[in-house]
């Protein structure tokens, strides 16, 4: 009998209008494979420097903290470019961190954005560095910290019910596009 994969925090930001400059709202679901346990909800500053530690303080604030083994984001930044520093969030956490894209970024683009239109870019261009490169693992890309690549790709295939995308990262998607524009929006 296979065991039971433990609980995920998947994370997505809501959408925002281009010239929005405030906070954004950011979604947490925690899900023990593929079922549905809890939502969380955060906000982060737009192309702010905060978003490793709201996402922290998130699942630590949380009654789910005890059981969440794993963070799931998609993408390595939030609202524009707020960069979570998953090195960070993992020493904050104690548990993986895993970024899951179904893309490879474009990553001449973003380091230009960073370098020449946003504050603070050169920091967040080093956290993206420090990330690594993203690996092709259990038909997405990923980037990790604290989780060996063949745990990483089970957690990934034990978290998937429909697609790529580990459900914890599809209904956060979902959630966070109905909590800001009314409905959510998703492939069909």
């Amino acid at each position: 009998m296979r065991p039971t994969p433990p609980n995920v925090l998947g994370v997505d930001d809501a959408p925002f209008p281009r010239p929005h400059r405030g906070d954004v709202l950011v979604v947490g679901t925690i899900f023990s494979r593929t079922r549905l346990d809890g939502v969380l909800t955060t906000r982060v500053r737009r192309d702010g420097v905060n978003s490793t530690e709201r996402i922290a303080q998130m699942l630590l604030r949380s009654p789910f903290l005890e059981h969440v083994r794993a963070v799931l984001l998609q993408g390595i930044a939030v609202a524009g470019f707020n960069v979570v520093d998953i090195h960070g969030l993992h020493a904050r956490l104690g548990i993986p961190v895993l970024v899951v894209a179904r893309r490879p970024p474009d990553l001449v683009a973003i380091r230009r954005a960073l370098l020449e239109r946003v504050p603070g870019g050169k920091r967040k261009w080093r956290l993206i560095e420090r990330a690594g490169a993203m690996e092709p693992l259990a038909g997405v890309l990923v980037q990790r910290v604290g989780i060996e690549r063949d745990d990483a790709a089970q957690l990934l295939h034990a978290c998937r019910l429909h697609g790529a995308l580990p459900e914890a990262l599809r209904v956060a998607h979902l959630i966070a596009g109905a909590m800001v524009t009314g409905t959510s929006r998703g492939r069909a």
